[in-house]
């Protein structure tokens, strides 16, 4: 480890030195970026994280010098993967300049992939309002070049995180306007009822049994298939019990659907918020 950062720092004054001498000027960066590559990968042998990403940051320098853009965005990429060890916010902020540059220069597929991954960071971080505003950038990026997977996989994270913010409407919105574009998918179709009931629990955090109802018609409407799934099965005995201010039978519904089908966390936080709200009921005193 020692021997490596030693190299490391010898590769590192030596490219240092090529900048501040003589020499043409294309010439001197391009034998400077050499180096700190090499600096970098003997940083990163000896786990000095924080020298690596340093290293790569002068490196992206060097490469914006020459006005290479493509290999800039690289050295970024690059610093921003050490930073993860060490600092998710400067991660962050290596990544944001990467995106950009990849954006400048057209590369629009790498650019959503890195605003997916701040994204994921934000949201390692539980800043989910910073996270959504990502993944709705990587999702423009991804839509914009065709990959549909990629931007409908981003569109659920900010889905998820509106419910999770109370932003329901919002939440429906995307999940119903995933469905629709994948309905007539044979690789998306198969996903519909997950993205329906994912919007139909979000119907019921609105606190509205009525738009539960007007939404179980619109999704049978929009996937005929749809009414003879568990899913809204689901749905619709949630939404009788919720009809009924019963919540032993909202609470025997779900145990019954997660023993053959287990619910995620994230379905599993939004319907407590409904089942604590039909509890809270004054109707219901006898039940809570």
């Amino acid at each position: 480890m020692a021997d490596q950062t030693a190299r490391g720092e010898e590769f590192e004054r030596k490219a240092e030195k090529k900048i501040s001498g003589w020499g043409l000027f294309g010439s001197k960066y391009e034998d400077a970026a050499e180096l700190y590559e090499k600096a970098a990968n003997s940083y990163k042998l000896a786990k000095s994280w924080d020298q690596a990403a340093s290293v790569y940051t002068k490196l992206a320098d060097c490469h914006l010098k020459l006005d290479s853009k493509h290999e800039a965005a690289g050295a970024y990429v690059g610093a921003a993967n050490c930073y993860k060890k060490i600092s998710v916010k400067q991660a962050i902020s290596c990544l944001k300049r990467a995106v950009n540059l990849f954006s400048d220069i057209g590369r629009f597929n790498m650019a959503g992939r890195h605003c997916k991954e701040i994204g994921e960071l934000y949201e390692q971080e539980q800043d989910f309002d910073q996270s959504v505003a990502y993944f709705e950038r990587a999702a423009e990026f991804f839509e914009g070049e065709g990959v549909t997977t990629s931007a409908n996989q981003c569109k659920q994270k900010v889905a998820q995180f509106s419910a999770q913010l109370g932003r329901y409407p919002q939440a429906i919105e995307i999940f119903e306007e995933i469905a629709r574009h994948s309905i007539n998918n044979n690789l998306l179709k198969y996903g519909v009822r997950g993205h329906l009931l994912n919007a139909g629990i979000c119907q019921f955090c609105k606190g509205d049994p009525v738009a539960v109802t007007n939404a179980l018609d619109r999704y049978q409407d929009l996937d005929p298939t749809f009414s003879r799934t568990r899913e809204f099965r689901l749905l619709a005995d949630l939404s009788a019990a919720v009809d009924e201010e019963d919540v032993n039978k909202f609470t025997q519904v779900l145990k019954e659907y997660d023993s053959l089908s287990p619910l995620d966390p994230w379905k599993t936080t939004l319907l407590l918020r409904v089942k604590e709200a039909l509890k809270a009921n004054p109707l219901d005193d006898d039940l809570t």
